[in-house]
């Protein structure tokens, strides 16, 4: 019998397997549960660590050839995804993007007065980037596809 993981994080099946102490169990912490990805055929994993000094914006617009999956272990990340409105993922939160042509406006350092440091996972398409930037005119002609800005 194999072990399962239901989207609360339990395990199922692992009782035949426990031992005296059996923290294994109970070591695993979901924290996030993405649905449903695309991952593109033939795709490579890449895991980076990005560092952004105090009130860094961060990467310019941008997307991703597949999905990409972070982490967030210190400070906290001005996050934003084409179609979502911009929100503040702090230290021991996660997010994730499905790539292909969805625009990534913001990961940036959502702090003025400290470092931000993330990981993130990407699976890339063969031949492409890991990152594309995107242009001014396509910002433009896609802006009514971009969720409403806060107000300042």
């Amino acid at each position: 019998m194999t072990d399962t993981q239901d989207h609360a994080g339990h395990l199922h099946g692992a009782a035949e397997h426990a031992g005296p102490v059996a923290s294994w169990m109970t070591a695993a912490t979901m924290l996030q549960d993405a649905s449903p990805i695309t991952v593109p055929e033939g795709a490579s994993a890449m895991t980076i660590h990005v560092e952004w000094g105090p009130g860094d914006p961060g990467t310019p617009p941008h997307r991703h050839s597949g999905p990409a999956f972070g982490y967030v272990i210190q400070g906290a990340v001005r996050f934003e995804l084409e179609g979502e409105p911009e929100r503040v993922v702090e230290a021991g939160g996660t997010f994730w993007e499905p790539g292909g042509d969805a625009i990534h406006y913001q990961d940036g350092n959502a702090l003025d007065d400290a470092r931000t440091e993330f990981v993130v996972t990407m699976m890339c398409a063969p031949g492409k980037p890991m990152l594309e930037l995107v242009s001014e005119s396509e910002l433009a002609e896609r802006a009514h596809l971009r969720a409403p800005r806060p107000s300042a």
